[in-house]
């Protein structure tokens, strides 16, 4: 386990810069529909965005700590390409819903997916190391 991690960390990195994305395009909303802070209702399309904004923050927390955990017990390269894909599959949410909340669900799916694998193959690598190994 001594390895780099460094694709992680700049998957980390990419990651929070998407959800800096999205919180950009609430300000971008909030011009468009001339709702200014700090009102957070009034227009569909601002509503989607911070939605969007929202529900990202939820699964992040999830995330990033399932992605760390599998670079460290399994593979840094595979936990950075799982990150990718979880990083694509919120752009297409975010495009998605922001068009149309009923086009959500593949970007959904996509990194529900990733973080699903990152997730239970981090604590089933975690379990096996303590049970196996010994810690």
């Amino acid at each position: 386990m001594n390895q780099s991690h460094a694709l992680a960390a700049i998957v980390t990195l990419v990651s929070l810069l998407v959800y800096v994305w999205m919180i950009l395009r609430i300000g971008g909303a909030r011009r468009r529909t001339g709702i200014d802070a700090p009102a957070m209702t009034g227009h569909p399309e601002l509503e989607r965005h911070l939605r969007i904004q929202a529900n990202t923050v939820e699964w992040l927390v999830i995330y990033l700590p399932s992605l760390w955990l599998f670079a460290l017990y399994w593979n840094d390269r595979v936990a950075a390409a799982l990150g990718v894909v979880w990083m694509i599959g919120r752009i297409v949410y975010a495009l998605g819903y922001a068009a149309d909340p009923k086009k959500r669900e593949l970007g959904f799916i996509i990194q529900a997916l990733a973080t699903g694998v990152l997730l239970l193959g981090a604590l089933g690598r975690a379990v096996y190391v303590l049970m196996v190994i010994g810690g």
